[in-house]
C-alpha cells in the first residue's frame, strides 16, 4: 500500500486513511516526493509550502484519528487550491504581477468547506492571468505543461490543476469554469471536469453576486467518483451567495442504466464551428462506446444562429470579466501590466451600452429556451470539449484551426459556451488519445439542475470506456 499511494483514487485514499490502512504523514511524504521529482518539469503546483510544516500538520492528523476523530472525507489529504481561489495564510497573485505580496486573508466559500472536511493545502494550482484563455501561462508563475507532452499545452484555466491530477500530484483538484475552464484542461489532460448548474457551488469573492452569472467552481477527478465527492463538499446553499441554489442530495447512486437512452450528438454544430483534424474522429469514439451501452446516438444540430450566440457571449463575458479592474486600467502603470487577454475585454466592455448588455441577455434567454426544446427529445447531449488537441506551450493560443483564422484570444474555445450561457450541467470525460498520442475529450451536457443524474451518466461511461487516467510516469 505505501508505494502505491498515489495511484490510489481519492474515494480509495480517504478509505484507507480512516481505516488506518495508511497514515496522513506516509500519505503526505508519498505526495511530496513525486512532487519534487515531477512539479519542476511541469510547474502545475504554485506557492508550496515548507515540507516540514505539512508533515507536522499530517501527524496533527494521525493524532486524531488515534483518537478516534475525523475531521471529514478528506481527513489528511493534500490539496492545492486553484489560484483565482482564496486559501487563507497563503498567496494569491491571480496570475497577475499587479498583488505581489498579497496573502489572502480569508478562504473562499467553497474552500473553507473544503479545508473543513479535513484537507491539508499543500499550496495553489497555476492558472492563466485573472483566468482569461484556455493556456495555462503568466508572468509571475510561467507556463503549465501538459504531463502528456511537456512541449504542449495543460490547457485552463484549471490547467494546473488538471496536469497536477494527471501527474498525480493531487488526489483530487477544485477548478473554476466560464469559458470551458474545467472542461478543455480535462480533455487535454485525459482526466475529468465537472462544470455544476450555476448556484450549485456558491460565489462568495465577486463584489457583483446578481450579474455574476457565468463562471462556477467545480471538481475535478481521475474518477468520476472522485469529482462527484468533491462536488458534495463544494456544494449547497450559503446565503452569502443570493444566487446559490438550495442544498441537495448529490451521492452518485450509481452508474447510470443507458439503455434506450437518446442523445444527440452536436459534433461541430452543423459545420458551424472548425476543427482540427482528428478531434472529431477521436471524440467519435465516445459515441461507440454509448452505443454498445444501448443508447441512441443521434446527430443534431439546435436551431438557432450561433453567430449571434457569440456575440452575446462576448458581450455578456467581458462584463462580468471585467469587473472590479477598470480601476486598474485608468492607471497607466497598472494598465501596462494588464495582459492582451485583459485589455481585449476591458476595451470590449467599456464599448458596451446597457441596451447591449440587455439585448445579449434576451438572446442568451432565447438560447435558454433552445436548449429546453432539446431536452424534450433527448436525455443527454454531447460535444467535444476543445476544437484542437494539445498545442504548442510556447504559442500565446491558436491562432488558426483547419485553415479559420481565430478573430479573438478565446475564439478557438466557441465549442464550450453553450453549455455555459444555459446554466446547464455539463461532465468533461475522456475520448481517447489522436494519432499524436495526445488526448481528447467529449462534454456530456445534461438538463438544467440535472447534475446527479449527469454524474451518473458519467459514471456509466467511465465503466464501459475503460480508459485510464493518471498513469503516467514521468
Amino acid at each position: 500500500m505505501q508505494t502505491g499511494i498515489t495511484t490510489l483514487s481519492a474515494v480509495q485514499l480517504s478509505a484507507a486513511i480512516h481505516q488506518r490502512q495508511i497514515s496522513c504523514v506516509s500519505v503526505m511524504e508519498a505526495y511530496l516526493e513525486r512532487i519534487g521529482r515531477i512539479n519542476p518539469m511541469i510547474n502545475a503546483l504554485i506557492y508550496l509550502r515548507p515540507a516540514r510544516e505539512l508533515l507536522e500538520e499530517a501527524r496533527a492528523c494521525d493524532r486524531e484519528l488515534a483518537d478516534g476523530q475525523s475531521r471529514g472525507w478528506m481527513h489528511g489529504m493534500p490539496q492545492a487550491v486553484k489560484d483565482l481561489a482564496e486559501v487563507k495564510g497563503l498567496p494569491c497573485s491571480w496570475g497577475s504581477p499587479l498583488f505581489p505580496g498579497y496573502v489572502s486573508p480569508v478562504d473562499s466559500i467553497h474552500v473553507a468547506r473544503v479545508r473543513a472536511a479535513g484537507a491539508i493545502f499543500i499550496g495553489k494550482t497555476n492558472t492563466p492571468e485573472f483566468g482569461l484563455g484556455s493556456h495555462t501561462r503568466n508572468p509571475v508563475h510561467g507556463a503549465t505543461r501538459n504531463p502528456h507532452d511537456p512541449a504542449r499545452s495543460a490547457g485552463g484555466s484549471s490547467g494546473g490543476a488538471a496536469a497536477a491530477l494527471a501527474a498525480r500530484l493531487l488526489p483530487v483538484a477544485d477548478g473554476s469554469d466560464m469559458m470551458g475552464s474545467l472542461r478543455n484542461p480535462a480533455g487535454f489532460n485525459n482526466v475529468y471536469g465537472f462544470r455544476p448548474s450555476f448556484g450549485r457551488v456558491p460565489n462568495g469573492k465577486s463584489p457583483d453576486l446578481f450579474f455574476s452569472q457565468l463562471g462556477i467552481n467545480g471538481p475535478m477527478g481521475r474518477t468520476v467518483a472522485d469529482m462527484a465527492r468533491l462536488l458534495e463538499t463544494q456544494a449547497g446553499y450559503d446565503p452569502v451567495d443570493p444566487l446559490s441554489l438550495a442544498d441537495e442530495d448529490l451521492a452518485l447512486r450509481g452508474a447510470a442504466n443507458l439503455t434506450g437512452r437518446k442523445v444527440a450528438w452536436l459534433g461541430d454544430l452543423g459545420g458551424y464551428l472548425p476543427f482540427e483534424p482528428g478531434v472529431l474522429e477521436v471524440c467519435r469514439k465516445a459515441l461507440d462506446v454509448l452505443s454498445a451501452m444501448g443508447c441512441e446516438v443521434v446527430e443534431a444540430t439546435p436551431p438557432f444562429d450561433f453567430a449571434k450566440l457569440w456575440e452575446c457571449w462576448l458581450t455578456l463575458r467581458s462584463f462580468s470579466v471585467t469587473h472590479g479592474l477598470r480601476g486598474f486600467y485608468e492607471k497607466p502603470e497598472a494598465r501596462a501590466k494588464l495582459n492582451a487577454q485583459m485589455h481585449y475585454e476591458l476595451e470590449l466592455a467599456l464599448g458596451k451600452s446597457a441596451e447591449d448588455i440587455h439585448t445579449a441577455s434576451v438572446v442568451r434567454t432565447r438560447w435558454h429556451a433552445a436548449m429546453r426544446r432539446m431536452f424534450e427529445t433527448y436525455d443527454f447531449l454531447i460535444l467535444p470539449s476543445a476544437q484542437v488537441f494539445p498545442f504548442d506551450v510556447n504559442l500565446p493560443w491558436p491562432g488558426e484551426i483547419a485553415g479559420r483564422t481565430m478573430d479573438t484570444y478565446h475564439r478557438w474555445m466557441e465549442v464550450v459556451i453553450g453549455p455555459a450561457l444555459a446554466g446547464l450541467p455539463v461532465a468533461a470525460v475522456p475520448a481517447g488519445f489522436g494519432a499524436g498520442g495526445l488526448p481528447a475529450g467529449v462534454q456530456l451536457i445534461g438538463p438544467p439542475r440535472a447534475d446527479r443524474q449527469t454524474l451518473e451518466f458519467a459514471l456509466a461511461y467511465e465503466e464501459a470506456a475503460g480508459i485510464e487516467t493518471g498513469g503516467l510516469e514521468l
